[in-house]
């Protein structure tokens, strides 16, 4: 219920540094009021992009400007300058900047109880895509080439598997002990960086499979949490080696992709309900 109060910011309820600037958050019950400074060279894509781990800044802003300018470009390609004085609206997905040497300073209505935190800090809940991957008979080969040799396959391993992750521009989430669990923001990178995976290490003398499915997860210190995670590993649970699939809500995204796929029949997945399609990437 509303009602009469008042908070300053010379006793903030939270203050949240990032490189080049800071928020100051004063919450009124539900509202969150936001006292933003940037600095001098403080740019979105250098000081805060690390943090949100997203390309451009997704929060829609609501404020006005106590001083300095701010130069702010949408996803589309439109550009504004917000000057002292001015109250604005900033629609999500964007990049910003400030000109010139004088501090931007302003204060916001909407975004601040979020802004500079990162997805885990944020407890947030996102919708991606995940891949599982892991070396196939792994204990058979431990048993045929020994302890010091499998040690140096399974770092071989581990290092083109990252390199394939970054490739494909997706964040490693959890090395699972011959295997991995990386996340994308986008079904397409996903299976593509997937089926790198056999190549890269086809060398080595091992086989990995790779589960790939899309669904909404939370990260809660640094860990992947939610039903979709265990899809995610009951996916690649099924595939032989070198084979990536993927799961019907990740094959329904990759229409028109130009990735063919063969149906492999519906599937039990353990723990979860009702029989799931599931379909193999055709290479």
């Amino acid at each position: 219920m509303p009602r009469l109060q008042r908070k300053g910011f010379n006793g903030p309820d939270e203050v949240r540094r990032f490189p080049n600037g800071l928020v100051e958050i004063v919450t009124l019950d539900e509202i969150a009021v936001s006292h933003f400074v940037f600095q001098p060279g403080w740019r979105w894509e250098a000081d805060v992009a690390p943090i949100a781990g997203t390309a451009t800044c997704q929060h829609r802003h609501v404020g006005y400007t106590i001083s300095g300018r701010l130069v702010v470009r949408t996803d589309d390609g439109t550009t504004l300058t917000i000057e002292p004085g001015d109250a604005y609206e900033i629609p999500p997905g964007h990049l910003a900047w400030v000109e010139g040497d004088v501090p931007w300073e302003s204060v916001e209505f909407t975004s601040g109880h979020q802004y500079g935190k990162s997805p885990e800090d944020a407890g947030a809940r996102v919708l991606a895509t995940m891949v599982f991957s892991d070396i196939c008979d792994s204990t058979a080969t431990l048993a045929r080439i020994g302890d010091a040799e499998w040690s140096r396959v399974v770092r071989e391993h581990n290092e083109r598997i990252r390199t394939v992750i970054d490739r494909f521009r997706g964040r490693e989430l959890a090395t699972l002990g011959d295997g991995f669990l990386a996340l994308f923001d986008g079904a397409g990178k996903a299976v593509l960086a997937a089926a790198a995976m056999e190549p890269a290490v086809a060398d080595l003398g091992i086989h990995v499979r790779a589960g790939v499915h899309t669904g909404e997860l939370a990260i809660v210190g640094g860990q992947a949490r939610g039903v979709a995670v265990h899809a995610a590993a009951r996916v690649a649970a099924l595939a032989g080696p070198g084979e990536v699939l993927v799961s019907g809500t990740t094959h329904d995204l990759l229409d028109g992709s130009g990735l063919s796929f063969d149906f492999r029949g519906a599937h039990e997945l353990k723990g979860l309900s009702g029989a799931r399609p599931i379909f193999a990437l055709t290479r």
